[in-house]
């Protein structure tokens, strides 16, 4: 039966060798205290409740799903959702890493990264309440006024309020520019908002007292397009001064869509007949002040593909290490057994050790942004704020695209070790394949990301971005280029780094003629730039494992292992990619579409 085991020694492996996150925490005024006692502390308490609390729901809560009522317009959650989301709320996890101003604890990013980490591989549909109201509070607390800060924060940051972002309507996914729902103001400052949304996660829920939706809509006066958005703030129930509950607004969830996955998270149908609503920064600028709850989602949705990874592989693993199937090809392995497992098989290892890679370089990957991400709001050095700013910018497209491709891969290699197994509900890896489509589609599809990181982080700058990771891999080449023993990782590294910046310049100077060249160009070349990130993470892991591999810890041993095979299995895959990227638009826009 499935199972899950929170990866602490490999999460302080990278915390604590890798990134050296206490070192850099003492550079940091609102975190120089986080030492690594505490650090891994908090990483221990919450593998408990990931795996304790959260993971015996995920397969029940899978099967029972979400129940709407009709006559109350109302959502319930799988048995046992409630009563966790309680335990999360009273053990303080909602405050880890927000604002001690309004509660929080104060703690790095990094470490809340971490712990979502394992949320995540636990119960991604359960997550998911909690992750969207953390992005809502991260959206007010830059850019709400400072009355809404002081009435919705300390009730999102003690988690008794959640929050969604309703931005989707049927009619308009990505192109946001085409929404229809207005706003109209109100003499009294507000405004009442009329629409219909779609797609919207934890829209209504029975988790919390009152859900705090960030919706966009037009004023009257909106110039067309994406510019004349603007954000508003529409409670479920009107709060009063004191905090307390009081009317219920009309923003009501009028079905509750049946899909494929997360069928522990309510995916509703929103409408709002006249809600009242507050505007959240300055008219028209909806999208600007949006973007920070949408990249927070992105991160958090890479974050969504490396749990489910790591929980596939966990249970792949031992399956493969119980199931016996014939015998070795190079001879008996388990003479005192009627076959040898199969993880004797050099292809049920390619599956395992892929899905291994997948997540422990997307631990690195996740781990490395979140502590760039919190040197960009707390360093006190303006220049190392604005890199570091850069860094989040550039990498963010990819967290979310790369990690959830590499996610869907790995869980179906997992299912696949099962073999016919796996297809079937009880063992509960066909959950987690199911779980990880979702998460290539939605918080802008992985195509999205990838015109993202190509045509605003890359080409829009001339690659500035880029050179500055770039300088970041430069370094560490130049470092260790020399040393023997590094150069079946530095070689790759380079080379692919190189491969990179002549892609990149071939691709802006074909787009300079022809747009579609970036668009026919950028899924690929978006996997690309994920490479090259998991061959600097992996060269560093290989060099500490190098440093390490004779202290007698087998988990050096390993992480060597691992290493290699990314390189010599995974990395090749750049080689395809760069020769779809480089075809050019020709090939997929010659044929009329009458022709199709």
């Amino acid at each position: 039966m499935p199972q899950y085991n929170a990866p602490l020694r490999d999460m302080q492996f990278v915390l604590h060798e890798l990134l050296n996150v206490e070192e850099v925490f003492k550079e940091l005024p609102p975190h120089a205290d986080t030492n690594r006692e505490l650090v891994d502390q908090v990483l221990e308490e919450g593998g408990k409740f990931a795996s304790q609390v959260l993971f015996p729901l995920n397969h029940s809560g899978d099967r029972e799903g979400c129940h709407y009522d009709r006559e109350s317009k109302t959502v319930t959650t799988p048995k046992g959702f409630k009563q966790a989301y309680q335990q999360y709320v009273e053990a303080g996890w909602a405050a880890l890493s927000c604002d001690p101003e309004f509660g929080g604890q104060g703690l790095p990013l990094t470490i809340n990264n971490s712990f979502y980490e394992m949320l995540n591989s636990s119960n991604q549909a359960w997550t998911m309440y909690p992750g969207l109201s953390h992005g809502a509070y991260e959206c007010l607390h830059a850019h709400g006024s400072e009355e809404q800060k002081q009435l919705y924060l300390p009730k999102l940051v003690s988690g008794e309020w959640t929050g969604t972002m309703c931005l989707t309507e049927a009619h308009c996914g990505t192109d946001l520019g085409l929404l229809r729902s207005k706003a109209e103001p109100q003499a009294d400052g507000s405004y009442k908002i009329t629409g219909n949304k779609i797609f919207i996660s934890a829209g209504e829920n029975d988790v919390s007292a009152n859900i705090i939706h960030l919706v966009l809509a037009r004023l009257p006066d909106a110039p067309e397009g994406s510019k004349g958005i603007s954000l508003f703030l529409v409670p479920k129930f009107l709060p009063n001064a004191d905090g307390s509950l009081g009317a219920r607004n009309p923003i009501f969830c009028g079905a509750i869509e049946e899909k494929m996955g997360i069928h522990g998270n309510a995916t509703c149908q929103m409408n709002l007949d006249g809600a009242t609503g507050w505007l959240i920064g300055q008219p028209h600028k909806g999208l600007q002040a949006m973007f920070v709850f949408m990249n927070a989602a992105r991160l958090g949705v890479g974050m969504q593909g490396l749990g489910l990874t790591e929980v596939a592989y966990q249970n792949a693993l031992v399956y493969a290490k119980d199931r016996l199937q014939m015998r070795s090809l190079s001879g008996i392995k388990a003479a005192d057994k009627p076959a040898d497992p199969i993880i004797v098989h050099p292809d049920v290892r390619r599956m395992l050790l892929t899905a291994k890679a997948f997540a422990e370089g997307g631990r690195a990957f996740t781990s490395y942004v979140a502590l760039e991400l919190d040197k960009e709001l707390t360093h006190p050095d303006e220049q190392v704020r604005k890199d570091s700013a850069d860094i989040v910018a550039l990498l963010t497209p990819v967290v979310k695209a790369f990690l959830t491709d590499n996610a869907w891969m790995a869980t179906s290699e997992c299912l696949q070790v099962y073999g016919g197994h796996g297809y079937i509900a009880e063992w509960g890896m066909e959950q987690y394949v199911r779980d990880a489509r979702i998460n290539m589609i939605y918080e802008g599809t992985n195509t999205i990301q990838s015109l993202d990181l190509l045509g605003r982080k890359i080409l829009m700058d001339n690659g500035a971005k880029l050179k500055k990771f770039g300088a970041q891999i430069q370094a560490f080449v130049e470092e260790h280029g020399t040393d023997e023993s590094m150069s079946e990782f530095i070689t790759p590294l380079a080379d692919i780094g190189d491969k990179v910046t002549k892609l990149t310049m071939e691709i802006g100077m074909k787009s300079f003629a022809n747009q579609d060249e970036a668009g026919a160009a950028a899924v690929p070349y978006l996997r690309v730039v994920g490479h090259l990130v998991f061959s600097y993470l992996f060269a560093r892991m290989a060099k500490i494992a190098l440093e390490k591999q004779d202290s007698g810890d087998s988990f050096y041993a390993a992480k060597l292992a691992t290493a290699r095979f990314y390189f010599a299995r995974l990395l090749p895959e750049t080689a395809m990619l760069i020769r779809q990227a480089r075809s050019g638009a020709a090939n997929l826009m010659a044929l009329d579409a009458e022709l199709f």
